[in-house]
């Protein structure tokens, strides 16, 4: 199969599927080495952004998707109506922030981290598709794990965990102490309204 064969090939996979495939698949329907397939890919992400063509083709992990392009989201609101926005609240966001770098987690964990019930959290989070249930641990009760999914890196802009940023040690005290300095001045309120 010649060079353009293979680009038009895996452009037709990606179009149909519409959503990641991962990079063996796309070698094995080829009957080619992942390196060539990789390559092939390459290429075309980069004569996609080199023409600003209205499509790209977006990594996530070992994974490909093709996508259309951020540059033409004021346009495509004038033909659909516009996505509805998921809200991430501070608590969501705090949620999602522990399952992200602790994952995978239970529940149970994530209520430990957080000092509060995480059911409504959880749930919001696998609802909007950022986060998915990823079996049971092997404990009395056997409790659901969780973890991130595809979408949650779509999201954020990432391809893999790895590029999350690594928080320091320092940076996890202080916050601990901003949040204990905020329960204190709660409690604190607490008490003045009840007296």
């Amino acid at each position: 199969m010649n060079t353009d064969r293979i680009e038009a090939a895996i452009e037709a996979i990606l179009f149909t599927m519409g959503e990641s495939v991962p990079l063996e698949k796309i070698a094995a329907a080829l009957e080619i080495e992942e390196e060539e397939a990789l390559a092939a890919i390459h290429r075309l992400m980069k004569h996609y952004e080199s023409e600003e063509r209205g499509i790209r083709i977006i990594e996530l992990e070992d994974s490909f998707q093709m996508c259309t392009s951020k540059d033409f989201y004021e346009t495509l609101i004038k033909v659909a109506k516009a996505p509805k926005k998921q809200v991430l609240t501070d608590v969501l966001l705090e949620t999602l922030s522990i399952i992200a770098y602790k994952q995978p987690i239970t529940k149970m964990e994530i209520e430990k981290i957080r000092g509060v019930s995480s059911d409504r959290a959880v749930s919001k989070l696998v609802e909007y598709g950022l986060c998915k249930e990823l079996g049971r641990l092997d404990a009395p009760g056997r409790p659901l794990l969780f973890g991130t999914t595809e979408d949650f890196l779509r999201t954020f802009g990432v391809q893999s965990l790895e590029e999350l940023p690594v928080i320091s040690e320092d940076l996890v005290e202080q916050f601990k102490d901003e949040a204990e300095m905020e329960l204190d001045e709660e409690l604190e309120q607490d008490v003045e309204v009840q007296v």
